[in-house]
């Protein structure tokens, strides 16, 4: 294992190996610690997608609140899960599995079509013409800014997706899915996020199923692993130290570096962003 592979493992905190329970306490006890930190706060919200990692969140989420609530008079703490589709969402019937998983406080559908259409229209008309990779980023940030404002109404935090696969390529979209107030699964990587489902009984098609971004018109459900060029198995294996075959090592590795700015918040001239 080289020093750049060591200190990415080091940064995103990732163990080799995990304990599922122990992980499942840790990330409960950090959204519940958050809570009694700053008790005017009220809960969380989270956009749900139908994927593996907001399933995940989501359901430590309800479970950290259930437990924030226990022996109180009044359930002050919820959970705000949100569908956030743009259009008609192919894959709606996950959604579906996964409220009925999670089994949220509360549940709203927001469609961000007309949003992201009026902004696209928009930026026509002043002479902007954006493409469909840029349409995409600008629905992930229709959908981050509409939890901003659930939250705002309701007195709570947006929680964010992110987990350690995901942020050593720079696979989100900055200010979009990669702007939230806390991250509960920082730390794990792919495999260890289904570990923990399968612990939590997930059912196995919500865990299993091919991960997707899904956010772009002409390429629609276009896989993640197609869209980095590199398999999660290769990345989830980087993380955890093991070897990898040296075209997924450059792969990762490039993505690493090429994503740095989007790991950092805004630079401001004491920043060594060129180190």
């Amino acid at each position: 294992m080289d020093e750049l592979q060591k200190q990415i493992i080091e940064e995103l905190k990732v163990l080799p190996e995990i304990d599922a329970q122990e992980e499942i306490r840790k990330s409960i006890d950090f959204m519940k610690d958050y809570m009694e930190k700053y008790p005017f706060f009220n809960g969380f919200v989270l956009g749900i997608s139908g994927g593996q990692d907001s399933t995940l969140v989501g359901k430590l989420a309800q479970m950290a609140v259930d437990e924030l609530n226990e022996g109180r008079d009044l359930e002050k703490y919820k959970f705000i899960a949100v569908r956030l589709p743009y259009g008609t969402q192919s894959d709606s019937s996950d959604v579906d599995d996964v409220l009925d998983f999670i089994n949220p406080s509360v549940m709203y559908e927001v469609n961000i079509k007309n949003a992201v259409d009026a902004s696209v229209q928009a930026m026509k008309e002043g002479g902007v013409d954006i493409s469909d990779f840029t349409k995409g980023n600008e629905k992930a940030r229709e959908r981050m800014k509409v939890q901003y404002s659930i939250a705002a109404m309701n007195n709570c935090v947006v929680l964010g997706t992110d987990q350690a696969a995901e942020a050593l390529t720079g696979f989100f979209t900055k200010f979009g899915d990669g702007g939230s107030d806390l991250v509960p699964i920082f730390r794990l990587n792919k495999r260890q996020g289904r570990q923990i489902l399968k612990e939590l009984g997930c059912p196995e098609h919500l865990y299993m199923k091919v991960p997707t971004a899904d956010l772009e018109d002409n390429r629609p459900l276009l896989p993640d692993e197609v869209a980095l060029g590199v398999s999660y198995d290769e990345i989830d294996d980087y993380l955890e130290g093991k070897e990898v075959s040296e075209t997924a090592k450059n792969t990762i590795e490039a993505l690493y570096l090429k994503s740095a700015h989007k790991r950092h918040l805004p630079i401001n001239i004491f920043d060594n962003f060129w180190k």
